[in-house]
């Protein structure tokens, strides 16, 4: 069986400040694993929202908080989670094809980026949980045979 959260981890990308101030650089298919194809942020969320709520079956992410903090909680469809908090700007996660998560407690300063592996294509995201557990079930299934 494929466990999609042992894929699941945190990275930590290199400071090039200096006396100037900091700068940090992500390249993709070097400090990520994937060439990036998609950029986008989410800002203006408040503590009580809760963002994402999907799963994709093909895109490959990771999440950046660039500036303030939020939470990600991410599921496995088989009783596991995981919840990583995201308060530094050197730091990200990510996130493999076929995981739940769920992007939650965003400071009021919060800027979240997310770098996709994919251009964005609807038919590709799974929106509904147990639709998800069924659909990860029967991956997994598969891939035994």
């Amino acid at each position: 069986m494929i466990n999609h959260m042992d894929r699941v981890k945190m990275i930590e990308f290199k400071d090039m400040g200096d006396e100037r101030g900091q700068l940090i650089v992500v390249e993709g298919a070097r400090d990520i694993p994937f060439e990036i194809k998609r950029t986008f942020y989410i800002y203006g969320s408040d503590a009580t929202v809760v963002r994402g709520k999907h799963a994709n079956r093909r895109t490959e992410f990771v999440l950046i908080n660039v500036a303030g903090s939020s939470k990600v909680k991410v599921l496995d469809g088989a009783g596991n989670e995981t919840i990583f908090c995201l308060n530094r700007p050197n730091t990200g996660i990510y996130l493999p094809n076929m995981v739940w998560k769920e992007m939650y407690d965003f400071s009021p300063d919060s800027v979240l980026l997310v770098l996709a592996s994919e251009h964005y294509d609807a038919a590709e995201y799974i929106r509904d949980y147990d639709e998800y557990v069924k659909e990860i079930s029967s991956f997994s299934d598969e891939s035994n045979n």
